[in-house]
């Protein structure tokens, strides 16, 4: 009898099993997008609010979210979780280490306000193993589901991704309730935490096997690392690249260090959103400059550049790559400012709470579900364009509402009548924002390469990422100057440049599946 190859990943190494049914794939779907939304879930409700209580100043908590950098950057590192393969075993040893995180703050909970650094350490490195948990959850997703599954599937992870962001809620509750007026039981909280990690790890390891692959061809990082020193413009794309990427560290950092020539500079338009939005459109075009070379075929097998090499070379692909920074942006811009709006128009948080989190929750999950059955029965590429139409819908209701609901100071009584406009154009967001973002992520997984699916995806999520942060910036300057009502209409109009790249999109689409 022949003997097995040893070079095969380990998940290959296996007798054959029977194939998964559909029904126990989007079982694993809704298990490891929950994984993924309870780690953000507590970095951005648990960890500040926990900070703030027990005394830490402002600036502080506002340096934590520079932290959350771990999430943008990620590509960096995908590479790697996609050429060791194993990815449940990734999940898993993602979770446990999150577990011991949160172990460490149960155990000494007022470390966070006692000014030592080891805290800060911990809260880097569970920034860093969310995001690893989030590149191999990614990989192993696309590689796991056929393309006809990804509207269901992407519905159910939208909802069970927000079911995990809610669940962090829940423990801010139990350290409440476990604790005395005024002395939340936080260590209580964070054990909670490491509980629910540890079941999710060891949950993910009962996952069906990833699909085998071919193994990657010898030698690749050697040779990538030789053609690299023939073409330093890579690297040079890719340092411009990270530049813009991590350039709103500078600001904080800045201020905190007491730089004298960047506080002066911090808070004009052009430092927060020209410099980076141009250091990364730069960077991303002498990638394509490069990738269209005829010498960067000798990258093509490479482990870190060879995903960029396979996205940039397709044709069309900076249409493609700009149609992903500009299919969301009315609905980014305007979502980081709706909290605002709500606590303008005289909203108490209990008020917010209840309906633009937990009924919004709802119904964010049945826009996913909804917006992934119609993605799979009329394709991806009638689901980006008539799910769009109605995510924008939304930003005309919230247009709506601004100017029919007036400023009203804390503590006064908002009308029934502006309770129900506002909570009829939240319950329009939460609704079409789940059907748009069903079909965007859809077609996300529908262009990645199965065989680079962990790091093609992470470099695509990560520009995806940073249109986000950017939208969210301008709409703060925005609200500004041209007050609710008429930036939210601005909004509704900022979401239709995209639809003039539908025509590369759609060649895209049509075009061989990456391979």
């Amino acid at each position: 009898m022949g003997t097995m190859p040893s070079n095969l990943p380990a998940d290959t190494m296996r007798p054959p099993t029977r194939p998964p049914t559909r029904r126990s794939l989007m079982f694993w779907v809704a298990l490891l997008y929950f994984s993924e939304g309870l780690p953000l879930g507590l970095f951005f409700d648990l960890f500040p609010v926990h900070m703030r209580q027990a005394g830490v100043g402002t600036a502080d908590i506002g340096l934590l979210s520079l932290l959350g950098l771990a999430w943008t950057v990620k590509f960096l590192w995908a590479p790697l979780v996609d050429a060791w393969r194993g990815h449940r075993l990734w999940m898993a040893a993602a979770n446990a280490g999150m577990a011991c995180v949160l172990a460490a703050l149960a155990w000494q909970p007022e470390a966070l306000s006692a000014g030592a650094s080891w805290p800060w350490v911990l809260l880097a490195a569970f920034t860093v193993l969310s995001a690893t948990n989030d590149i191999a959850t990614d990989g192993y997703t696309i590689e796991l589901l056929r393309k006809d599954q990804y509207g269901v599937a992407n519905g159910l992870r939208i909802g069970f991704y927000r079911v995990g962001m809610l669940a962090a809620g829940g423990m801010l509750v139990a350290a409440g309730w476990l604790g005395t007026p005024g002395q939340p039981a936080w260590g209580a909280a964070y054990g909670l935490g490491a509980v629910l990690m540890l079941l999710n790890g060891s949950m993910v390891l009962m996952a069906p096997p990833q699909p085998p692959r071919p193994p990657r061809v010898a030698g690749a990082a050697a040779k990538e690392w030789s053609a690299l020193k023939a073409q330093p413009l890579w690297l040079l794309a890719l340092g411009l690249v990270l530049a813009g990427l991590l350039w709103p560290v500078l600001g904080p950092v800045g201020k905190a260090a007491g730089w004298a020539p960047v506080m002066a500079v911090s808070g004009t338009w052009w430092f927060k959103g020209a410099v980076p939005v141009g250091l990364m459109m730069l960077g991303a075009s002498l990638m394509v400059v490069a990738a269209r070379h005829p010498r960067a075929q000798a990258l093509a097998e490479g482990p870190v550049f060879g995903a960029w090499v396979g996205l940039l070379a397709r044709p069309g692909m900076l249409a493609v790559l700009a149609f992903i920074l500009l299919f969301k942006l009315g609905d980014a811009a305007m979502g980081f400012m709706v909290k605002p709006f709500w606590v303008d128009a005289g909203f108490t948080p209990a008020q917010i709470g209840l309906v633009s989190v937990n009924v919004g929750l709802g119904l964010s999950i049945a826009g996913g579900l909804a917006g992934g059955w119609y993605v799979d029965r009329a394709g991806i590429f009638k689901g980006l364009w008539v799910l769009g139409l109605a995510q924008a819908l939304s930003n005309l209701a919230y247009a709506w509402a601004a100017w029919q609901v007036p400023h009203t100071e804390p503590g006064m009584q908002v009308s029934a009548y502006y309770q129900g406009v506002v909570y009829a154009a939240s319950a329009l967001e939460s609704f079409t924002g789940g059907l748009g973002t069903g079909a965007f992520l859809a077609f996300l997984m529908g262009i990645t390469s199965k065989q680079r699916a962990t790091t093609e995806y992470a470099i695509l999520s990560s520009i995806f990422a940073f249109s986000r942060a950017v939208a969210g910036w301008a709409g703060g300057l925005g609200v500004e100057q041209m007050g609710y009502g008429a930036f939210f209409l601005l909004t509704f109009f900022l979401s239709f440049p995209a639809y003039a790249l539908l025509p590369a999109v759609r060649r895209m689409l049509d075009g061989d599946p990456p391979r």
